[in-house]
């Protein structure tokens, strides 16, 4: 893909408390559960320490010539804030309150097209700002109704280049050593294509749900051994001590 480049002065500052945020609704009904799958799974894998910071649909910042620019990506990952969560409620403004995110997702919506905007001039489009003002290291696009993912990495010119999944379709996501991909299936009366996190051993992490019925099985396959063991006794003539 050709991108446009233009020469900005960038600045990391905070926002200041009286700038007026962009109040508008999400525009697809996936995208709050599709980005509430990701952190269900990741909090429990213990992957959310308190320096990390994920979020939906919230500001992240550059002053490019003076002027803010603020994107609300879908989703984000940093790997660490060096500043107390209090002070990045409202906003994040990377280089400034911590590190540069390690990945951005946005999900893609049937009414704008603007997850692929190159456009350089002021404000300029989402590719162009996290590829060439952020350098965010991968940015990942999905189309849930299809179940479409794409995966770009940042290049040594500093470029997006297209990633090419592993045998299973899994992207692998550097800042959080765990791979990326789709699954189908059925959440929160939300019945479709998700994004699910794989560890390097191929092994889905579970969301909180998963868990529980996976810890409700293993309880119940205890009962059952439990009681073929008492039966085997008491078949041999021994009256298990309970």
């Amino acid at each position: 893909m050709s991108i446009a480049t233009a020469s900005y002065k960038i600045t990391w500052e905070k926002l200041p408390d009286d700038f007026l945020l962009p109040d508008d609704p999400v525009d697809n009904i996936d995208q709050p559960a599709l980005a509430a799958a990701l952190n269900d799974s990741l909090e429990q894998a213990g992957r959310l320490q308190e320096d990390v910071l994920v979020s939906t649909n919230y500001g992240v910042c550059a002053t490019l010539d003076g002027k803010i620019v603020v994107k609300a990506p879908d989703w984000m990952y940093v790997p660490q804030i060096g500043v107390v969560r209090d002070e990045v409620r409202r906003s994040y403004t990377p280089q400034l309150q911590g590190e540069i995110p390690g990945i951005v997702m946005e999900f893609l919506s049937e009414t704008e097209g603007s997850e692929y905007s190159i456009k350089p001039t002021y404000p300029p489009g989402k590719w162009f700002f996290y590829e060439q003002v952020l350098q965010v290291p991968q940015y990942a696009i999905f189309e849930p109704k299809q179940g479409v993912l794409e995966v770009y990495q940042l290049n040594n010119s500093g470029r997006y280049d297209l990633q090419q999944p592993n045998a299973e379709n899994h992207y692998k996501i550097e800042a959080l050593n765990l791979f990326l991909g789709v699954w189908q299936g059925t959440k929160t009366n939300r019945t479709g294509y998700w994004l699910r996190w794989w560890d390097e051993n191929g092994q889905m992490l579970p969301w909180g749900i998963e868990s529980v019925e996976q810890e409700r099985q293993r309880a119940e396959q205890e009962r059952q051994r439990a009681e073929a063991l008492i039966a085997q006794l008491r078949a041999a003539g021994i009256e298990p001590q309970l």
